[in-house]
């Protein structure tokens, strides 16, 4: 269905300075015709009028009205060469108006309906002659040819001249998209940079970190081992204190092995894997906590996705820990939906809940280390999966609205 299509509107002013010209132009025709009677300088004054006002009323720059001021300047034209002489009167260029009109703000085929339509309508003052008493001599034929010709002429080079000025609007629109896009991947780009600046900068201190806290925690948890040892079996909150000592001891080793695994570089062993295979493995995964979190995993593969080359059990890792969260920010009872599917030479995992979702203000941050919404969260689950799969050439995009659920997207090349 073709839809209606309005031009750019001129911001609204009284008066322009083309005004002047077509008013100077209306004037001098009227000065200098011939024919000085009131109807044809009422006709003349009323087609000047429709130039003026066309840009000045919003509704007349659609098409629909540009097709009715058209055909109301053909109209008002052919009774103004009607008025003034007919075939002989030399107001027959005011034709030309509605040819360029058209010309100017339809296409072609509006432009070749228009020009055939005011031929016709100059041929319409053949209509009224007597032929029994008039003939038309061969050079006044030609002659009519010629003008008729001369529409034509008009008519496709105004078309010409139109749709060059047209193509030249869309490639300069077209550019300025282009650079729009150019700047947005420049500015993601700068972001990329920043974060991986950052990261690497995390890292290293993480990597320190992590050495200089290992000795003392591994003296700290031997010395409560012995203390459980030589400890007398009835000193119970001493036995418990050395309890305490090495859940937390082991708690913050584990805590240190994720700040290595955040910046230790990583060596990927690539290989042939089964992306539905890596999934199936990340599910069975999350179902051992199925307690902690009682939600149902939703599977929908596409049979079309191909093998990938990458680390499996990396691979593995990162869909675990996009389900794992998917499931914490799930109701009891939820669904976690995990979606398969080949886009443009990439795989497409994407992990969907319907979970309480994320705030816009934080999307920009949750893959960076040590940002976290979770009370005993560390922040650092997303950031690697975000390193992992960046050194697998994938990416990872998320949408989410809060209390409606969030959806991340992992783009895999295969």
């Amino acid at each position: 269905m073709a839809t209606e299509q309005t031009l750019a509107p001129r911001p609204r002013r009284w008066f322009w300075p083309e005004d002047l010209i077509w008013i100077a132009l209306f004037g001098l025709m009227a000065a200098v015709s011939p024919e000085r009677n009131s109807p044809e300088m009422a006709l003349l004054g009323a087609i000047a009028l429709i130039q003026i006002l066309e840009p000045r009323v919003p509704a007349l720059g659609t098409r629909r009205g540009n097709l009715a001021l058209i055909f109301l300047k053909m109209f008002l034209g052919f009774l103004l060469i009607y008025a003034t002489g007919g075939l002989n009167s030399g107001f027959y260029l005011i034709l030309l108006l509605p040819i360029v009109s058209a010309a100017t703000s339809l296409g072609a085929l509006a432009t070749i309906l228009t020009t055939l339509a005011a031929s016709a309508t100059y041929l319409a003052l053949l209509l009224p002659i007597d032929w029994s008493r008039y003939i038309i001599e061969p050079y006044d034929m030609r002659r009519l040819g010629l003008r008729l010709v001369f529409l034509g002429v008009v008519g496709y080079v105004t078309h010409t001249l139109a749709e060059a000025s047209r193509e030249q609007a869309r490639r300069h629109r077209t550019a300025a998209e282009q650079l729009a896009e150019a700047n947005i991947s420049l500015h993601a780009a700068e972001a990329a940079v920043r974060r991986s600046e950052r990261l690497a900068a995390l890292g290293q201190m993480a990597a320190g970190l992590a050495h200089e806290l290992r000795n003392p925690l591994g003296t700290m948890r031997a010395s409560a081992e012995m203390l459980v040892r030589t400890v007398a079996a009835e000193n119970e909150v001493a036995r418990e204190v050395a309890g305490f000592i090495s859940s937390e001891v082991d708690r913050t080793n584990s805590l240190i092995t994720r700040f290595l695994d955040f910046a230790r570089p990583l060596k990927l062993r690539r290989a042939s894997v089964e992306v539905h295979e890596i999934i199936d493995r990340a599910v069975a995964q999350l179902e051992l906590h199925a307690p902690p979190y009682p939600v149902s995993v939703f599977k929908n593969y596409s049979p079309d996705v191909r093998p990938i080359q990458a680390e499996g059990e990396l691979i593995e890792r990162v869909v675990y820990n996009l389900l794992l969260n998917a499931a914490q920010a799930s109701p009891a009872g939820g669904v976690v939906t995990v979606k398969t599917r080949p886009v443009d030479g990439s795989v497409e995992i994407s992990v969907i809940d319907r979970g309480s979702g994320i705030e816009a203000g934080q999307l920009e941050n949750i893959f960076n280390p040590f940002f976290t919404t979770k009370k005993d969260g560390v922040g650092l689950g997303l950031a690697i999966v975000q390193k992992i799969v960046d050194e697998h050439g994938g990416k990872i995009a998320v949408e989410s609205e809060p209390a409606r659920g969030s959806v991340f997207r992992l783009f895999l090349p295969c």
